[in-house]
């Protein structure tokens, strides 16, 4: 089987994992936090190559607003899977500071941190206000700058300044860096697929938030690589939201929370806590809400566990790519503990159990829906 683009395509792509720590109704950001710890724990044993903590602001059913500090931990309860950001939202955040505490990432967990970084601000114009007023952060029109100090700063030969006197002084992030995290550039747009193209870097089409021109992106990411030491090849995969069950009816009842937040947030409606799934079933949106969620759910992935397993094969066969960073969004049912999250592990399980287990031809078509 080949890809659109005539790349082979994989028998069974690996699977990855965003997180952005979800905060269900009545549920505190300390259990939040340790429901995503035990999943990356789960992550961990299942296999799974990676394990991304998202960065977002001001909002009421994410926690996940310091992706080093997510790392931090994930690092220390697991062995062997990858940890990192998807992403650090550059415009918030002064390079030296993200390159001094990736730089420390790596020094707790050698070869195992990823950095992803984005161009948007992941937060509301009135946090983006507050972080400008207060503290130092990027101008977004030198991203392309910020990207490659932060890249130096991180090596072990680290950066050199020249002052306004003409004096030129070393800068490390860290005093003997031994290995550096690898840099991801993540976007939804052609912006970062040329950037990183140019740069010689990772590159992730953020899929699970805009399907939207994903092959035009990835042939201009692809078309234009300039191999570097570090990545001869092109590298990309793409992400995914994913709710797994033992049956469509529960896959579905349990995918309708995220969606009815998302409807909520692209309306410009009022957000709270991610709703239980009884919650959600209690209270219909209205007609533009429903129809704005059918279109979501047609392009999430949303089934039993071999029709997702199929579903994210053709995903990665159709767009040449042989790994595929799922978004487990199955929310929790009022009765569930509350610092855990039994519709996300499920799914990481049962996902990891049906594409380990069968290795079938892809069906042409039919199963979960998705993009």
């Amino acid at each position: 089987m080949t890809s659109s683009d005539g790349a082979a395509a994989p028998t069974r792509p690996r699977l990855s994992v965003l997180d952005l720590v979800p905060v269900r109704s009545g549920q505190t950001s300390a259990q939040a936090v340790r429901g995503s710890l035990e999943l990356v724990r789960l992550a961990d044993r299942l296999g799974y190559e990676r394990y991304w903590f998202a960065e977002h602001h001001n909002m009421a059913a994410v926690a996940a607003s310091t992706p080093p500090v997510m790392i931090s931990a994930a690092a220390s309860v697991t062995e062997r899977i990858r940890v990192g950001s998807g992403g650090v939202m550059l415009p918030n955040h002064a390079p030296l500071v993200v390159a001094e505490q990736f730089s420390a990432l790596e020094a707790i967990a050698p070869g195992r941190v990823d950095l992803g970084i984005g161009r948007a601000p992941g937060s509301d114009p009135v946090v983006t206000q507050l972080l400008r007023i207060t503290g130092p952060t990027a101008d977004v029109d030198r991203f392309p700058q910020h990207v490659t100090d932060i890249l130096a700063l991180m090596s072990p030969q680290g950066a050199q300044l020249r002052l306004t006197s003409g004096q030129v002084h070393d800068v490390h992030a860290t005093p003997a860096a031994a290995s550096t995290p690898t840099v991801w550039l993540l976007g939804s747009s052609d912006y970062s697929a040329r950037l990183a193209a140019e740069l010689g870097l990772p590159y992730v089409f953020a899929n699970h938030f805009s399907g939207q021109g994903i092959d035009e992106v990835l042939a201009l990411y692809r078309d234009g690589y300039r191999p570097s030491e570090a990545h001869p090849e092109p590298r990309t995969f793409l992400t995914a939201n994913v709710v797994v069950a033992e049956t469509a009816e529960e896959a579905h009842a349990r995918a309708l929370p995220q969606l009815r937040m998302m409807a909520r947030l692209r309306s410009g409606q009022p957000l709270g806590p991610l709703e239980t799934v009884e919650d959600a079933q209690a209270s219909p949106l209205g007609a533009l809400a429903e129809e704005a969620i059918e279109s979501m759910r047609s392009r999430w992935v949303i089934g039993t566990p071999d029709e997702a397993a199929a579903e994210l094969r053709r995903l990665a066969g159709r767009h040449g790519v042989e790994e595929v960073m799922v978004v487990p969004v199955a929310a929790s049912r009022a009765d569930e503990p509350i610092d855990a999250t039994p519709g996300r592990a499920r799914t990481l399980e049962l996902l990891a159990g049906a594409l380990a287990a069968d290795d079938a031809p892809v069906p042409a078509a039919g199963g979960a829906t998705t993009a």
